[in-house]
C-alpha cells in the first residue's frame, strides 16, 4: 500500500498514553489524517520533550512500522499514513521509543474531525504531567528517579538532582511550550 491521498483531509484527535505511568502521563493532539507514520514520530518526540536520540516503531495487529533504514525489519514508515491504519474512532497503535527504556505508548483515535478554517495542524490541546527524562530506565526506573529525588536520603539522590539541574517536576507539563515545540513542524 502506497501514501496516496484519497479525498479530503480530516483531522485526527489522537490521545497518546505513555502504558504503565502511574499516575497517567498523556496528550491529547489535532493531526491531518494523511500524516505519515514517520511524521507522527517527529510530533509524539515534541510533545514529549525528546529528543530523537533512540530507535522507534510503531505496531498494529502484529505488524511493525518504522524506518528500515536503521537495520530494523518493518514496514517503511514513511509510506504509511495514520488513515491506512486507524480508520476509526477507539483504533489504536502501540508506538514503542528507545528500546532500551521501552517506553509504550497507546496512539488512540478518539475522534474525526473537520478541519477548522485558518488552523496549521499538528496542534497539542491537552496533556497532563511531564514526560520522564530521556535515558532514565523505562517506567520502573522512571518510579526509582522520583523516589530518589524526593528522598535526600536516597543514594542516587544527589547523582538524579545534578542530572536534571533545574530540578524536574513529574506534575508539570506546559502546553504553550509543546505547542511552540511544534512550530517547525506545521510549516
Amino acid at each position: 500500500m502506497g501514501a496516496k491521498r484519497r479525498g479530503p483531509t480530516r483531522v485526527y484527535q489522537l490521545k497518546v498514553t505513555l502504558l504503565g505511568s502511574r499516575p497517567p502521563i498523556w496528550r491529547r493532539i489535532l493531526v491531518p489524517s494523511n500524516l505519515t507514520l514517520a511524521n507522527l514520530h517527529d510530533i509524539l518526540q515534541n510533545i514529549m520533550g525528546w529528543t530523537n536520540s533512540h530507535l522507534h516503531e510503531f505496531v498494529m495487529d502484529g505488524r511493525s512500522f518504522g524506518d528500515p533504514s536503521a537495520g530494523m525489519d518493518v514496514a517503511n514508515e514513511r509510506r504509511w499514513r495514520l488513515d491506512q491504519l486507524l480508520t476509526k474512532p477507539n483504533d489504536k497503535l502501540l508506538y514503542i521509543y528507545d528500546f532500551g527504556d521501552n517506553w509504550q505508548h497507546q496512539v488512540l483515535l478518539e475522534k474525526i474531525l473537520e478541519p477548522e478554517p485558518g488552523v496549521h495542524y499538528p496542534v497539542l490541546v491537552a496533556g497532563k504531567r511531564a514526560a520522564p527524562p530521556e535515558d532514565v530506565g523505562g517506567i520502573f526506573g522512571y518510579a526509582e528517579f522520583l523516589d530518589a529525588l524526593a528522598d535526600p536520603s536516597h543514594p542516587m539522590h544527589e547523582d538524579y538532582s545534578d542530572w536534571v539541574e533545574d530540578g524536574f517536576d513529574p506534575e508539570a507539563f506546559d502546553p504553550e511550550e509543546a505547542n511552540r515545540a511544534l512550530e517547525n513542524l506545521r510549516r
